[in-house]
């Protein structure tokens, strides 16, 4: 999952950039309106952790402006206001969820978890394809319920296939997805091809079903029967 905190204290996003990478969550910051604004816009994310108090900008407004554009990502308000009123105008505006500063990071993590699951395999523990199984949580693989032992990019990978399963996906659209908006950054991806080489060559020896196939030229696709 990748994550994009928007948040003007360099400490707090600091803080939550780290705790967040220990979930194994791929984070980018923002520091203010325009740049949360510019990444939105360039950048895919699964969800975004947003702070109302902005030094150019409101954060509501801003909200707004991403659900008007058409923006599907999960939104979770972070903020020192607490009144009744923010959280009723944020969650009506769009929010998926409100949470008031200060929190603990655990609560945190689990509102993180709590919203992205609803957004995909209607709130399962649990994503299947096939005879593979991939449970989030716990980060495990399995293949016709035996546990397959991936490597942390492997398992971001197959993760990424598996919620967008039978869909083309591009190498600069993996990597971006896996390793971070830095990506804009290398030559090449050929780290893709070895990663996508040896998560193929593992699935294929457990007896998965599904195939990640190569489309010469343009990605990959995840196919499940």
């Amino acid at each position: 999952m990748k994550i994009l905190v928007i948040e003007d204290d360099p400490t707090l996003r600091e803080i939550l950039r780290q705790s967040l990478e220990k979930e194994r969550y791929v984070v980018e910051t923002a520091s203010c309106y325009q740049e949360a604004l510019d990444k939105s816009e360039i950048y895919q994310y699964d969800c975004l952790l947003l702070d109302i108090m902005l030094p150019d900008g409101n954060g509501l407004d801003l909200l707004a402006r991403l659900k008007n554009d058409g923006l599907q990502e999960k939104i979770i308000i972070i903020s020192a206001r607490d009144s009744l009123d923010d959280k009723v105008l944020g969650l009506n505006t769009g929010a998926d969820d409100y949470l008031p500063k200060p929190f603990h990071l655990a609560e945190l993590s689990a509102r993180v978890r709590s919203v992205t699951r609803r957004g995909h395999e209607g709130g399962k523990n649990m994503i299947e394809r096939g005879n593979i199984r991939v449970y989030p949580d716990s980060y495990r693989v399995s293949v016709n319920d035996a546990e397959v032992e991936l490597n942390r990019k492997e398992y971001d990978i197959l993760h990424y296939f598996m919620l967008r399963p039978n869909r083309l996906l591009g190498k600069s659209l993996l990597a971006e997805a896996v390793w971070g908006d830095h990506v804009d950054q290398v030559d090449n991806f050929d780290f893709i091809y070895t990663q996508i080489k040896n998560l193929r060559g593992k699935l294929r020896r457990a007896g998965a079903t599904p195939e990640i196939k190569a489309v010469y030229g343009l990605g990959y696709k995840f196919v499940s029967p």
